[in-house]
């Protein structure tokens, strides 16, 4: 299952790589892009456990950017 995210108040393009290193480490993560230019989010998982991946998720981009919102 792929799906894309708004985000809002990504700052730079250097904590969108972060986020996106950080994502594609979480078990079950098939793919994920983060980019700053367009302030939107790709996650690819496993349907099944897609919910739980995306709590996952949410707490790596907020430890990079504690200000940046992910619109689910």
């Amino acid at each position: 299952m792929k799906k894309k995210f708004k985000m809002e108040d990504l700052d730079c393009a250097n904590c969108a790589a972060k986020m996106e290193e950080a994502i594609k480490k979480i078990p079950g993560v098939k793919d994920a892009s983060v980019s700053f230019m367009t302030q939107k989010m790709m996650v690819e998982a496993e349907e099944k456990d897609f919910d739980g991946i995306m709590k996952q998720v949410v707490s790596v981009c907020a430890k990079v950017e504690p200000d940046c919102k992910i619109l689910i």
